[in-house]
């Protein structure tokens, strides 16, 4: 079997090896021709997986995306094949979440805001969006989900309308891409939705570029009286609108998901599912191959609070990091796909095992993900 995988999926080797002929390619500019023999494809969200690309192949048995996103997959056109397709649900949602805690807590530190009490709308209550909902709800934040396609198939959170989310504090958006239907979330915030937005409100977009209209907002923040915004996704990435950029307090290059835990647990999920269509029993588990992390335990004796928390936050991600590094290497060849590449290893909070003194409470650090150790 000849399995064709994108270069920038972890452990690839490590984990597909034993099933087959392995070919990397560049996920971005990989075409028909280099596809011709693959019998399967792994791929990420930067490949447009469609007719164009799967012309020349008549022997494809298997087609997998090692991330939750799925709007880069031509899936009927895959059916018309019966080619069996697979994504990687939820497999990044701790690492999306962290990002942005990791953000409001930068946010919150620069402004001298206090979080308890702050008012969050999160757009999108699937996996990642129920991960942003716990970790900010036990920051003492007032978490509002906004989600009616679960509301109608009866899922029995309590959920609110558009209208209350444009009123919070903070707006998270977590949902897919969807172009049609009435709650297709392609420009979900137009130019009439972004002009409701002031100064007081942060809005947090790691889902998907197209979810915001990216001109309308250009022309919003130029207007004046602009709301804070915290960026990860763009429109026509990777060929960004620049002019956004001194507006954003925050700005990364589609790296929100991009833990090593979550693209890992990415490639775990595919080795299940490519497992399952031949016929094989599963031999391992990612967890075998990832490293220890840099620093790994902590001892805590003070008072859990605001700013405390921060520190713990940030001793294992600090997503100034990434916007620094995202500043200075913009503007170079290539430079938003060479970001994601080349992306610095970054681990989530469960690497950190946190010991706590007597009498000290330990729900709010576990369910930010953080290992309690006994």
């Amino acid at each position: 079997m000849k399995i064709f995988l994108d270069s920038n999926i972890p452990f690839a080797q490590e984990m597909f090896s034993d099933l087959g002929e392995l070919h990397f390619f560049e996920g971005r500019n990989v075409t028909a021709e280099q596809l011709k023999d693959a019998d399967a494809l792994l791929v990420r969200s930067i490949t447009q997986v469609n007719e164009a690309l799967l012309c020349k192949n008549e022997r494809l048995q298997f087609v997998g995306t090692a991330t939750i996103g799925m709007d880069h997959i031509d899936k009927a056109y895959l059916s018309s094949r019966d080619i069996p397709f697979h994504s990687a649900p939820g497999c990044n949602k701790e690492s999306v979440a962290q990002y942005v805690v990791s953000a409001i807590l930068v946010h919150a530190e620069k402004h001298l805001i206090n979080l308890q009490g702050k008012t969050v709308g999160i757009v999108g209550a699937g996996n990642t969006g129920s991960a942003v909902w716990q970790k900010l709800t036990a920051l003492g934040m007032k978490c509002h989900l906004c989600d009616p396609l679960l509301e109608q198939a009866g899922d029995r959170r309590q959920f609110v309308d558009m209208k209350t989310i444009m009123e919070c504090d903070f707006i998270s958006l977590h949902v897919p891409l969807t172009v049609d239907g009435e709650y297709a979330t392609k420009h979900l915030f137009d130019q009439q939705r972004l002009r409701q937005l002031n100064q007081h409100q942060v809005l947090i977009n790691t889902s998907r570029g197209d979810v915001i209209n990216n001109q309308a907002l250009l022309e919003r923040v130029e207007s004046g009286s602009l709301p804070t915004l915290i960026l990860d996704v763009w429109e026509n990435e990777p060929n960004i609108e620049m002019a956004l950029l001194p507006y954003t307090d925050i700005a990364t290059p589609h790296i929100a998901g991009y833990s090593l835990e979550g693209k890992a647990n990415g490639t775990e999920i595919l080795y299940r599912a490519l497992c399952q269509q031949l016929g094989e029993t599963p031999s391992k588990k990612v967890s075998q191959f990832l490293p220890p992390a840099v620093v790994d335990s902590i001892q805590i004796n003070a008072e859990l609070n605001q700013n405390l928390v921060k520190s713990l936050v940030h001793l294992v991600y600090d997503v100034r990091r990434d916007d620094n590094i995202f500043r200075a290497e913009i503007g170079l060849p290539n430079g938003f796909d060479l970001m994601r590449k080349n992306y610095r290893e970054r681990r989530e909070f469960s690497t950190l095992n946190v010991s706590l003194g007597a009498n000290q409470e330990a729900h709010l650090l576990a369910a930010l993900g953080f290992t309690i150790a006994n």
